[in-house]
């Protein structure tokens, strides 16, 4: 049980609305359950802009999140997206498990794919880029996609911690890191 309770149906009017739009008619999830049910947090946490696609695409912004959940060992998270929106991504079942225990040079990576991996990699690690790391970045990328790399990073650092911390359980269908 998570370590603050999640909102139970029905929900405020406004409450429904937004998780009518963020999940789009699922059930919402229990992570955006405990949020909800604190103005304040649920206001910041929706105020940082990151739950819509943005500039990059499907499959590399799922690359991002599920690395950066995955190094932050937020089995949560990462089991949403994989299960959301790892097959729309296009991510194969190796894919999927390298970011988890693979290493950003993996060959199941294209040349971009790896360069946004080795950068996840870095900020996780030293909350920065080198030269190399962003010149790597700059070859496949522009500036307004390396903001939302970095900014999906953060924000999906702090998911973590939400989800971690607070001992979400598991979601039903949502997968499960691999073993």
């Amino acid at each position: 049980m998570s370590r603050i309770a999640p909102l139970d149906p029905p929900y405020a009017a406004d409450v429904q609305q937004q998780f009518d739009r963020i999940m789009r008619g699922a059930p919402p999830l229990v992570l955006f359950r405990v949020m909800a049910g604190h103005p304040r947090a649920w206001e910041k946490f929706r105020g940082g802009s990151l739950l819509d696609r943005g500039p990059l695409s499907l499959r590399e912004r799922e690359i991002v999140i599920d690395r950066t959940c995955a190094l932050n060992a937020c089995e949560y998270e990462w089991g949403v997206h994989v299960s959301a929106f790892g097959a729309a991504a296009g991510l194969s079942a190796e894919q999927v498990e390298a970011t988890v225990r693979g290493k950003a040079d993996a060959t199941c990576w294209s040349p971009a794919e790896q360069a946004v991996l080795a950068a996840v990699d870095a900020l996780h690690t030293r909350a920065t880029l080198d030269d190399a790391e962003f010149a790597a970045l700059t070859a496949h990328y522009d500036e307004d996609q390396i903001l939302e790399i970095i900014l999906l990073c953060g924000f999906y650092r702090t998911v973590s911690y939400l989800a971690n911390a607070l001992a979400l359980p598991l979601e039903v269908n949502a997968a499960r890191f691999p073993r």
